[in-house]
């Protein structure tokens, strides 16, 4: 009966289990370098917008 259990978890794996992964760990890939760019046209955004609101209502 013992063997049956072995039998049964080794049946359905193929020879080589190990599967690459998906998405390696490391360095791999060129950064993109949009994050900080994105973010500072955002902030300029919103104080040239803060700016007019505040010229606007001076006038």
């Amino acid at each position: 009966m013992a063997g049956d259990d072995d039998d049964f978890y080794t049946r359905d794996r193929p020879e080589s289990p190990d599967l690459e992964e998906d998405r390696p760990r490391g360095g791999g890939g060129e950064p993109t370098g949009k994050g900080a760019l994105g973010s500072f046209w955002v902030l300029y955004i919103v104080v040239a917008v803060v700016i007019v609101i505040m010229f606007v209502t001076l006038i």
